[in-house]
């Protein structure tokens, strides 16, 4: 089950909301509301987020985006529709039970980190777990471990005027880890900084979601920001979700003008990763082989290199046909004094950042996941491929037209 789910989601303000959502199914404009005083902030919202995932909701002042954080976290319930926390109807809740799922459930961090300036800190840190009723003995010390973790470790002390603007919103974050709930909301987190600490930010919590695997609906209107953060992403427009996929698939399969519009200026390199272009190597040799095997291999696949791993897959170096050839000639039978060691990425690196490790290795990238695993290959003509095709949706997005791109013949070591 999906850790958020909303369903067929309206938001009217204004008399008689039911009745205008009543007409908007049956076809009446959100301008059409708007002449009689009646604002649709969000329209017929569907979306689902599940465990681990950051969801982003990506939308232009006025698109419907703080609205529907608002009822996430049931700060506003819907019109009409259903959203659900933890497998709990936050329509069908009584008021006691709602401020239990906000308290219990959901933490919120806000744009302008909304800390209290006469408390320190850790006092700061430590104040959702002050609502729950937690002792002070224990809220003080998962106040502290959330601060280590966001790089705030012996700053409990201060008060929140002596931080720097990044250093605060750091503090707002520990306050949502600190709580321990099974949804963190993120309403523009990171508006309010400047670009490189708001980079630095987006860095962290990137690193924290893979330490801790949190879920995460996190709102912005920067699709930079979105692209770089969101596992999945929902685009919004005048209280309508008009897409919703992966960064790639924004990018490259748009639902409609309006977002083809919004992605053309991306820049794709920054935005896609290794993953995205990464093939299958055409062969790999394992580590308890000999230098027989590995040739037998490079003679059948027509390469002059081979990943070695192990037998979960593990990435143990690179073979070339040099090597393997002079220990065949010297009657040796052991690969592993052969292996060199390989260029490796990760699978989220950006393309644009994987171009200065293709031209210093002689031989194809490896993509190995944190436990040196290997997932794919990216060979460099493979690399100087996707940038091509990148350089084209471009310019058939601004003229229509594809331009003619003759390549460079290209050698491989691994392919």
């Amino acid at each position: 089950m999906p850790v958020m789910q909303a369903h067929e989601v309206y938001k009217v303000f204004g008399r008689r909301p039911e009745r205008a959502v009543e007409r908007l199914r049956a076809g009446a404009t959100r301008e059409e509301l708007r002449e009689e005083g009646l604002t649709a902030a969000v329209i017929d919202a569907s979306f689902d987020v599940a465990e681990g995932e950051i969801f982003v909701v990506m939308g232009l002042s006025g698109s419907g985006k703080s609205t529907l954080i608002r009822m996430a976290n049931g700060l506003v319930l819907p019109t009409a529709g259903s959203f659900e926390i933890a497998g709990e109807d936050l329509t069908r809740l009584d008021a006691r039970r709602l401020r239990a799922v906000r308290r219990e459930k959901v933490s919120m961090v806000f744009q302008h980190f909304a800390l209290l300036p006469h408390r320190t800190v850790g006092e700061n840190a430590a104040y959702g777990l002050r609502i729950k009723g937690v002792n002070r003995a224990d809220r003080e010390r998962r106040a502290e471990e959330a601060l280590e973790l966001v790089g705030l470790g012996g700053w409990g002390g201060h008060l929140p005027g002596e931080l720097s603007g990044g250093m605060r919103q750091r503090v707002g974050l520990a306050r949502a880890l600190a709580a321990g709930t099974d949804v963190m909301l993120m309403d523009e987190a990171f508006s309010a900084l400047d670009p490189l600490i708001r980079r630095e930010m987006q860095d962290q919590l990137i690193e924290l979601q893979h330490r801790l695997g949190k879920t995460i609906l996190f709102i912005t209107h920067d699709l930079n920001e979105a692209m770089r953060l969101g596992n999945r992403i929902a685009m919004m427009r005048d209280g309508r979700i008009v897409q919703v996929g992966t960064a790639e698939e924004i990018l490259h399969d748009p639902a409609n003008d309006y977002v083809a519009a919004f992605v053309q200026d991306v820049d794709r390199t920054r935005v896609l990763t290794a993953a995205s272009v990464m093939e299958q190597p055409v062969a790999v040799v394992g580590a308890d082989s000999g230098p027989r095997a590995a040739h037998r291999l490079m003679r059948e696949h027509q390469t002059a290199a081979l990943m070695v791993v192990d037998r979960d897959r593990g990435l143990r170096g690179i073979v070339t046909e040099d090597d393997v050839a002079a220990a065949l000639e010297r009657g040796e039978t052991a690969l592993l004094p052969l292996l060199k060691a390989a260029v490796t990425v990760g699978p989220d690196v950006a393309v644009a950042d994987l171009f200065a490790a293709s031209a210093g290795s002689a031989t194809a990238l490896a993509v190995i996941d944190r436990d040196a695993r290997l997932l794919g290959v990216i060979p460099r003509v493979t690399l100087l491929s996707a940038l091509g095709a990148m350089s084209n949706d471009d310019a058939v997005g601004s003229t229509g037209e594809i331009p003619v791109v003759a390549a460079a013949p290209t050698t491989e070591g691994v392919r």
